[in-house]
Parts: structure tokens; C-alpha cells; sequence
């Protein structure tokens, strides 16, 4: 199975439930998200107004649950990280 990488988009660290940090590609509708055991998760056809509810939402975790997690299918990008590395910041390196 071939990974798919987020080469641009925006990246949010949070610290709300177990997410860790969100990202999200407009252009390839494909929203990031990280957890607390470092493992990287892929939505694909997320659209920008979820991006944008759920970025700016007071309650990240509860809206992740209830509206990414049950309404769209993860794909695993990467397992749990070494503590210390966090898998999003290859993905999101400045050039």
C-alpha cells in the first residue's frame, strides 16, 4: 500500500484529547491528524469547511470523533514515532 504524503497545507499542534497536531491540503482535500502515540492518520476528501470548523474548534477531539473519525476513512501513514520526532514535521518542512 502506498503512502501518501502531504507535501503542502497548513499545520495546527494541539494538545486536545489524544490529537497532537492537524494538517490539511485544500488542494488534495486531505486532512492529517497526529496522535499522542505518535501515529499518523490520512482523510481523504475532507472539504475546507471541516478544515476549517475543525481547526478552529474549542473542542477538537470531541468534533475529530464525531465528524472526521465516524464520517470518513483513515489510512495509517505512520506508526507510532520515537518520542522526541514528530512525523508531521517532515511532511510540513519549509523549503
Amino acid at each position: 500500500m502506498e503512502n501518501k504524503k502531504i507535501i503542502s497545507g497548513e499545520i495546527k499542534r494541539i494538545n486536545s484529547g489524544r490529537l497532537r497536531a492537524i494538517g490539511y491540503d485544500a488542494r488534495a482535500r486531505m486532512l492529517q491528524v497526529q496522535l499522542d502515540d505518535g501515529s499518523t492518520l490520512q482523510y481523504s476528501g475532507v472539504g475546507a469547511d471541516t478544515w476549517r470548523r475543525f481547526s478552529s474548534s474549542g473542542a477538537a477531539w470531541s468534533f475529530y470523533r464525531d465528524n472526521i473519525e465516524e464520517e470518513f476513512t483513515a489510512q495509517r501513514v505512520s506508526a507510532s514515532a520515537p518520542a522526541g520526532v514528530n512525523p508531521l514535521d517532515e511532511l510540513f518542512r519549509k523549503s
